[in-house]
């Protein structure tokens, strides 16, 4: 059975409103029990309990982070979550933009089983060392 696209939409609504909740459990809520990402192709983070911990991560690394959704793409039971998020550096203090994507793997529940996520590594370290953003 097809997927909702409009219930999609809604989910991605959600899952930025968690990520901009500061909440590393709101975050995992979006995942199934099992559900797993990686970023960049690291290692994976399996379970909500690990996804949370990646989420912290993030916090950790990002003060004042906010997410915004650019975009969503959605292709059957698969997704393409595009955002960008901005704050400071937590080490350096130093502002970021940094842009990059989720691919989605759905559940008949809509939670994400799979998420394979990226974003430029080299551009992230610039701009916490204090340089441009790329263009």
């Amino acid at each position: 059975m097809p997927v909702d696209h409009g219930r999609v939409r809604d989910l991605a609504k959600a899952y930025t409103d968690a990520w901009n909740s500061g909440s590393p459990e709101a975050v995992a809520a979006f995942y199934a029990i099992d559900g797993r990402i990686v970023i960049n192709r690291g290692e994976p983070w399996g379970g909500r309990a690990r996804v949370a911990d990646m989420a912290a991560g993030f916090y950790a690394d990002v003060r004042d982070m906010k997410v915004f959704c650019d975009e969503v793409r959605i292709a059957g039971h698969h997704v393409a979550y595009i955002w960008t998020f901005t704050g400071l550096h937590a080490g350096t203090g130093n502002p970021l933009r940094v842009t990059g994507w989720e691919e989605w793997d759905l559940d008949q529940d809509l939670k994400v089983t799979v998420s394979r996520g990226w974003y430029d590594a080299e551009d992230y370290a610039r701009q916490v060392a204090g340089g441009e953003q790329a263009g």
